[in-house]
């Protein structure tokens, strides 16, 4: 459970073992996922299904806004590390321990209450809505060990470590598989029984979080209290813009959908099969831009920028050895891939196409992935929140509204690849001559 410290040493040997846990973090939470959906169809039918893929996207939302707002956390932590003070340490993780609780409980409890306003206002079926409420509702009593042992993960990762995280998220997917069968099947509990399978997973992977931290002493927790206002300030400045730009996000992703409806049901099944292999696709990508935010944050806080750069120039380059190995195999493989989820000809047919036009593309993500990471780790969070505005509402929204106009079905492919060639210039535009050097994120607890 050794932590590391950034600030030096070999900067290629400690992006690789630093961001590979985390990959192997996120693709265990993609299979969380994936066996969740396998025993809910495979046991209870597809409109059950269809019930808790409708009700996904409203937690994955929420979960979005998790993630964004652990950036700030991320980034807050990491700095303090680099400047290795102890003391404002302790005194950031019990803030953010009360924040995040608080904002746990108020989510909590509005999902509770409007989770059937909700999944009315996105079209649920009639069929699905009752299922649909049960499903969304036990989750959202069990939001706190969502929040909790993704908090645990960040701050281990902001400390240096990234290797224990693994271990909760692994503990999750393991209850998950186990209880679902026994919960939906043999206890008869139905598509409820596949909801208290998630919180009882991830309650269990937040109580071990716990033990493990105060246990080992690795994370300086202390009898919760009420921060201070220069703490809470920095916080909530960082952590809403942040949890605002996977909203953005999530929100542009529905809006091209938008598109991809406009041309059938073929495009739109062959889309989704083409997003899953996308998901899979872009996880080294979403691990080194964590694992950036971490190492480059550290450095930050110490005024280390020739070994911030050169921890971007790694970043960079490991991207395009990763991307580009991925974009031959997908491109290659591309209807094998899609045929993994489906197997009507016309939907096999787009999402194969669509695969291949965008797939040597993926390496410019990657790149906005890293340069963002570098620039949050500053606490640049607004900035970065404008340019994820810039890249889906007006950039990869309007180029696959345009060009699908223009040549059809295809056109949503290249407007998708376009915009993000576009959004990379951009984001490598803020990083080389943007002022994020200059945000001192502490002035405000050192005046």
């Amino acid at each position: 459970m050794k932590q590391q410290d950034f600030t030096a040493g070999p900067i290629g040997k400690q992006l690789l073992s630093f961001s590979l846990p985390i990959l192997v973090t996120n693709l265990l939470q993609t299979s969380y996922q994936f066996i969740d959906s396998l025993w809910v169809g495979n046991l209870l039918g597809a409109n059950a299904l269809g019930a808790v893929a409708v009700s996904s996207t409203v937690i994955f939302s929420v979960l979005s806004f998790i993630i964004g707002v652990n950036n700030a956390t991320l980034t807050v932590l990491s700095q303090l590390k680099g400047k290795d003070d102890e003391i404002s340490l302790r005194s950031f993780v019990n803030a953010f321990v009360v924040i995040l609780s608080g904002m746990a409980i108020a989510l909590g409890v509005a999902g509770v209450v409007f989770a059937k306003d909700i999944l009315e206002f996105l079209g649920t079926p009639s069929s699905m809505i009752a299922g649909a409420v049960s499903y969304l509702q036990i989750n959202f009593l069990g939001i706190f060990f969502l929040f909790g042992y993704n908090f645990i993960s960040t701050v281990f990762r902001a400390l240096g470590n990234s290797k224990t995280p693994v271990r909760f998220v692994l503990i999750a997917v393991i209850v998950n598989a186990v209880l679902d069968p026994l919960f939906i099947y043999v206890f008869e509990w139905g598509i409820e029984g596949a909801a208290y399978s998630t919180i009882v997973a991830q309650g269990t992977a937040f109580f071990y979080g716990l033990l493990v931290s105060i246990r080992f002493k690795q994370i300086p927790f202390s009898i919760p209290k009420l921060p201070k206002r220069e703490e809470a300030s920095i916080i909530l400045k960082q952590g809403i813009p942040s949890g605002l730009q996977m909203m953005v996000i999530s929100a542009g992703l529905a809006a091209i959908m938008s598109v991809v409806t406009s041309f059938g049901p073929d495009a739109v099944a062959g889309f989704g099969a083409a997003q899953r292999l996308d998901s899979i696709i872009m996880l080294p990508a979403h691990a080194l831009g964590t694992a950036v935010n971490s190492m480059a944050g550290q450095n930050i806080a110490v005024k280390q920028w020739e070994r911030v750069r050169q921890i971007t120039v790694y970043a960079l380059l490991l991207n395009l050895a990763a991307m580009l190995l991925a974009a031959m195999i997908i491109f290659i493989f591309a209807r094998w891939g899609i045929r993994m989820f489906i197997s009507d000809e016309g939907a096999v047919a787009f999402g194969t196409e669509y695969v291949k036009i965008i797939a040597f593309f993926y390496p410019f993500l990657g790149f906005n992935f890293v340069w963002n990471g570098v620039v949050r780790a500053s606490g640049a969070m607004f900035q970065v929140l404008v340019l994820n505005i810039i890249s889906f509402w007006v950039l990869r929204y309007p180029l696959t509204f345009i060009f699908a106009q223009l040549i059809g079905e295809e056109g949503i492919g290249v407007g998708i690849a376009a915009s993000f060639v576009i959004s990379s210039i951009l984001a490598f535009g803020y990083y080389r001559f943007g002022k994020w050097r200059e945000r001192e994120l502490f002035k405000e607890t050192a005046q």
